[in-house]
């Protein structure tokens, strides 16, 4: 059974960058056919997707977060990486990594995810 953890800082100041790892157990991350998502929920927002990596190590972002994001993987470890830069208060969410399959073009099911990190941006 698959379990994800998601680990990194709570606390990331404006302009900086912000990176979390998502590490995975009981499943290796090149297995066909699954995508590896990072998933924020804010309570402005709601859940937004933010973009994920998938078993051949293709990532997809989302467009109005692409110019800022980077998700990479180590699949030595199992484990992805999430990097968000220059970012502002409004990224402030509980971030979620997730394990989906693809459905369709940018629609995916997820399910399993790991228990979410808060991360806040202030000075």
């Amino acid at each position: 059974q698959a379990q994800l953890q998601e680990s990194g800082p709570g606390l990331v100041k404006p302009s900086q960058t912000l990176s979390l790892t998502c590490t995975v157990s009981g499943v290796v991350i090149t297995r066909h056919y699954y995508y590896w998502n990072w998933i924020r929920q804010s309570p402005d927002k709601g859940l937004e997707w933010v973009g994920n990596i998938n078993y051949d190590g293709n990532t997809h972002y989302s467009p109005s977060l692409k110019s800022r994001t980077s998700i990479s993987r180590d699949t030595s470890k199992d484990l992805f990486t999430l990097q968000l830069s220059s970012v502002i208060p409004e990224d402030t969410a509980v971030y979620y990594c997730a394990r989906g399959t693809r459905l369709g073009p940018g629609q995916y099911e997820y399910d399993t995810w790991g228990q979410g990190i808060q991360v806040t941006v202030s000075s």
